[in-house]
């Protein structure tokens, strides 16, 4: 059998996720009669049925399925090598850092001014996107709060701080010195789940700065969890901040790819814990 084409897998990828071949063609920028050559040849060089065609709509067959779950990790895999190539063949080399912006504890310039081993490129991006910029090689290290998902990561805790609820000030519940999430029973975060089940959730969909969300708050009477070092840094006369006693805390950690091996990386993780602790790195 010869090898696959990611021109291959990128097409079958997008009949397979539209469930149509005039969705898919569009999307790719091409007309659906190559498209739908295409697959049929990607079925006849694997020798399996991939997708079960009607005149309403395109099913994955088990093959399909299996096929389609690979195929992203190729294609992924694929843009990733690309990223790290040209980025490695650039003349001026740099660090790139994604964070959260506002979640840094106000450790960014102390540990930039530590790091002093290249450039460092900020990757600002919402609520979850540091993972998988790590992950698709976009970034190099991030400054991540916990919890997230480890897997595949390094990661060295810096500080940790207690979870707080921002709530209206006028809110009867901000009469009171600390909460349980018991106490929040019938309130709603920001993107409409209930608060008591005391996730961190961001707002779906959209991409908030802090104040906005805090406007969310003070006006629709939402309910937000965030680090106690993030609620610091945003003192306003019409949010309180209380501490939730049973929730968990969270910690701040400068994270990495498992498999870097980068001088650099391990510079910036150095650089971080110094900032903490308020030594000078070890370079």
């Amino acid at each position: 059998m010869s090898e696959l084409e990611t021109r291959q897998l990128r097409y079958f990828v997008a009949v397979a996720e539209e469930r149509h071949f005039g969705r898919a063609a569009e999307r790719l920028g091409m007309a659906q009669p190559p498209l739908s050559r295409a697959i049929r040849e990607l079925e006849r060089q694997l020798g399996v049925q991939l997708l079960e065609r009607t005149t309403r709509q395109v099913a994955l067959t088990a093959a399909g399925a299996a096929l389609l779950d690979d195929a992203r990790v190729a294609l992924d895999a694929v843009a990733t090598a690309q990223r790290r190539a040209r980025r490695a063949g650039q003349p001026v080399q740099s660090l790139r850092l994604a964070l959260k912006a506002d979640y840094d504890a106000g450790l960014l310039p102390r540990v930039l001014d530590a790091f002093d081993a290249m450039p460092v490129e900020l990757l600002l991006g919402g609520h979850g996107e540091q993972v998988q910029a790590l992950h698709d090689g976009r970034a190099d290290v991030a400054l991540l709060p916990t919890p997230f998902d480890a897997r595949g990561l390094d990661t060295e805790p810096l500080i940790t701080s207690p979870c707080v609820a921002a709530l209206a000030a006028a809110d009867p519940l901000a009469a009171r010195t600390s909460l349980r999430l018991a106490d929040l029973a019938g309130r709603r975060l920001p993107d409409g789940s209930p608060a008591e089940r005391g996730r961190m959730a961001p707002v779906p969909g959209r991409s908030f700065d802090l104040s906005q969300i805090f406007n969310l708050v003070e006006v629709s009477g939402v309910v937000w969890f965030l680090p106690e070092f993030v609620a610091a840094r945003f003192p306003r006369p019409g949010t309180a901040f209380r501490p939730v006693t049973d929730l968990e805390p969270v910690t701040l950690t400068v994270t990495w790819p498992s498999a870097s091996r980068s001088p650099a990386v391990a510079a910036f993780v150095r650089a971080a814990q110094a900032a903490v602790s308020g030594a000078q790195p070890v370079m």
